[in-house]
């Protein structure tokens, strides 16, 4: 009989197949078909489309990992299926990070016009080599991710059970020489960008908003709402960032606190989601990405109502 642990797992994989591959496929599929139609995506659309791809495999490979966590542990604990899932998604991992700073520098500097001449540049950068960007950023992160093979190293220990009987379990570590600099780079540096975007949009924002209404002229900036939008966007995707780098830190320290297989649980559950929260933010942020697909969906309801 399974154990809890193993059901919430087993039912986090599912409900993250059913809501982000579907989800997810919906953003790919649409904004290629503008690729396709118009030649050229706004640099929003550009990382909403990267995004897309990676929560796809990202779901695929977790969801295969925690299946493998549930019915076959011990093909899980073979080491090059455990070093490839966990290069794998670390990649992935680091990489949705680095997008959703991206996403961030593209909204703050499109909102914020700030005139010092680092910001220019983000600007400039964003707005004409994005594509080049995103590649230079992946290739950069699987740089980093690949030595995660060589990185994990196996600990076998021997436990007697109640029945006098001795069991075997394999457990796998990573090097500190390795978690240190990867995760600094991978998580610590976009978490600062991030926050430092989020803080400047809303600040940005904010002092608008007091001019506005101290304004005598009563004059008001007709792209208030976009503004709103991309910074609760922001704001949605940091909170997304923020969970999964602590799930991330609990996972290396929960031999420190205890509760290893209960953090683990909920480290994998937290992965599991965010591919379908992730797609939820980005469908509430692009009103021109719901406008397309409500049409198709639309458009398919009153063809099978006619035939």
């Amino acid at each position: 009989m399974m154990s809890p642990y193993s059901i919430s797992l087993l039912i986090f994989s599912v409900m993250g197949l059913v809501l982000a591959i579907p989800s997810n496929t919906c953003i790919v599929m649409v904004n290629l078909d503008i690729i396709i139609k118009k030649g050229k995506l706004s640099p929003s659309d550009v990382i909403f489309l990267a995004k897309g791809i990676v929560n796809i495999i990202f779901q695929c490979v977790m969801s295969l990992q925690a299946i493998l966590y549930v019915f076959s542990l011990e093909i899980l604990c073979i080491m090059q299926v455990y070093v490839s899932l966990n290069a794998s998604v670390y990649f992935l991992t680091y990489y949705s990070f680095w997008l959703t700073f991206w996403l961030s520098a593209h909204y703050c500097t499109s909102i914020t016009n700030l005139s010092y001449g680092f910001f220019i540049w983000i600007k400039r950068i964003v707005s004409n080599f994005l594509s080049h960007l995103l590649f230079l950023t992946a290739l950069g992160v699987f740089i980093v991710s690949v030595p995660a093979i060589w990185a994990v190293h196996a600990e076998s220990s021997i436990y007697s059970s109640e029945n006098s009987t001795e069991e075997s379990v394999i457990r796998f570590h990573v090097s500190l020489s390795y978690f240190v600099p990867t995760n600094a780079l991978g998580c610590v540096v976009p978490f600062c960008l991030n926050l430092l975007c989020l803080v400047l949009t809303f600040s940005f924002l904010l002092r608008h908003v007091w001019r506005v209404k101290n304004n005598d002229s009563g004059s008001t900036c007709p792209n208030l709402q976009a503004h709103v939008t991309a910074l609760r966007t922001i704001f949605f995707l940091f909170l997304v960032f923020l969970f999964c780098c602590i799930a991330h830190v609990l996972m290396y320290i929960r031999n420190f606190l205890g509760f290893t297989q209960l953090l683990t649980i909920v480290n994998w559950n937290l992965q599991l989601l965010s591919p379908s929260v992730e797609a939820a933010i980005i469908f509430q942020a692009s009103n021109k990405l719901r406008r397309i697909i409500l049409r198709r969906f639309w458009t398919r309801s009153r063809r099978n109502k006619e035939t």
